[in-house]
């Protein structure tokens, strides 16, 4: 089985949504739904460049117009998700995604952030801590102004793309950026203190070798981040590398294990086969759980879960495409509607369960599945071939992945997806 056939970070993929019709009532959508610890996440579709193995749904050069329109349009879908959502929903955890959040000015960003206070203040955990709020950063937007004004409304996470410190893979990987700029944008987002610093890194670029790969992770190290999320290169339809030939998981896999051999002996913890965390750092705080909470995502490109519904807008990685819906989602002035999506069975609820837990390092909890399902996981699913590969443990308490099990994370992942999403994905037309 190749390792790498594709990187599952929620399920069902955004590929299996289609248009709902009738298009659902938020309200309804939400009536019956458990809102104590929900995730507010808030998507900004613009970036300087749009970097070569980048999917995300994104646009660049977008004008200072545009922006503008898409913060009031943002504002107009937040008040009638609020509506929808009524006086008791909470929140636990919230996030900038993109994109790239800081494309936005300080101006833009102290409204963007000014927007989140409301719909989190209005609605706090009694009794807990500010939620949590992470966003995402570039090298190239990372200046004092903008991060000054997320530390002053009390951004707890920043995470930046670093990708590699050596120019000529940074090039290769169509992500050109100097050296000097890194680093000055990481010196930048120390200085002005936050508790938790991210850096992506990604192997299995053009050129890159064992000595070079483990150079860009000394060179973060430098930094002392207490995450770091350890990516592979991935080729895919309608990006710049989408193009590319050739079969390199072998080099893949070997510069995956270094990565992970060497920040286990400078003393990270791995919590799943892309993520380390420095042990005692205090990241990753936030009640919130993937396998069972709710998000409320707003923006064109968001996605939001609840139990019964997964919705959306519509999804493009194609230039002329993103535009397109993107003019859609400013000239919107009606929210109240779910327009995209993929209705979640209680089949397709199990498995989502068992996919965002198996696939951390801690595991599944199998008394946690027995009280929310009434079965035991391994009466629900056969996870027989993946036990003959050495790739899992079980014991009476919980179901966990061996190392290997991890390294193989993104072929085990696809493998679990029901039949029903694997025919949506694939009828599925990139656009």
């Amino acid at each position: 089985m190749k390792p790498y056939q594709g990187y599952v970070y929620s399920y069902p993929h955004k590929t299996a949504y289609r248009p709902l019709d009738p298009a659902p009532a938020l309200r309804d959508v939400w009536r019956h739904e458990d809102k104590s610890r929900l995730f507010l996440y808030l998507h900004i579709p613009f970036c300087e460049i749009r970097c070569g193995f980048c999917n995300l749904f994104t646009r660049t050069g977008a004008p200072g117009e545009l922006t503008t329109a898409y913060l009031d349009a943002l504002e107009r879908q937040a008040e009638a998700v609020s509506d929808a959502l009524g006086p008791r929903a909470r929140f636990s955890q919230a996030a900038f995604g993109g994109g790239t959040p800081t494309y936005l000015t300080a101006s833009e960003l102290t409204r963007l952030c000014e927007l989140t206070v409301r719909l989190l203040s209005s609605r706090p955990l009694e009794g807990a801590p500010p939620v949590p709020l992470g966003v995402e950063t570039s090298p190239g937007t990372a200046t004092r102004d903008r991060l000054e004004v997320l530390r002053e409304y009390g951004t707890s996470r920043v995470s930046i793309g670093v990708q590699s410190f050596v120019e000529d893979e940074a090039r290769a990987a169509v992500r050109p950026q100097k050296t000097e700029e890194v680093v000055r944008a990481l010196d930048t987002i120390r200085d002005v203190g936050f508790s938790t610093l991210n850096l992506d890194l990604i192997y299995g670029i053009d050129g890159q070798t064992a000595e070079s790969w483990l150079r860009s992770i000394d060179r973060a190290l430098e930094w002392k981040p207490e995450e770091l999320y350890l990516y592979p290169l991935y080729v895919r339809p309608l990006t710049g590398l989408g193009r590319r030939e050739g079969d390199w998981d072998d080099q893949r896999s070997r510069l995956y294990r270094l990565g992970r051999d060497h920040l286990l002996a400078q003393g990270y913890e791995q919590v799943s086969m892309r993520m380390f965390r420095l042990p005692g750092s205090g990241a990753g705080g936030g009640e919130h759980s993937c396998q069972e909470d709710g998000m409320v995502g707003l923006g064109c490109g968001a996605r939001s879960y609840t139990a019964g519904l997964h919705y959306s807008f519509e999804y493009a990685v194609h230039a002329t495409e993103v535009r397109a819906i993107i003019d859609d989602y400013v000239r919107t002035e009606d929210f109240t509607r779910a327009r995209v999506g993929f209705t979640m069975t209680d089949g397709e609820r199990r498995r989502r369960h068992l996919l965002q837990s198996l696939l951390q390092a801690e595991g599944l909890d199998r008394r946690a599945y027995r009280v929310r399902f009434g079965t035991d996981v391994l009466s629900d699913f056969d996870l027989s071939p993946f036990a003959a590969r050495g790739w899992l443990e079980e014991t009476s308490d919980a179901l966990t992945l061996t190392p290997e099990g991890l390294a193989y994370s993104d072929a085990l992942g696809p493998a679990l997806f029901s039949p029903e999403v694997r025919a949506l994905m694939d009828t599925y037309e990139a656009r």
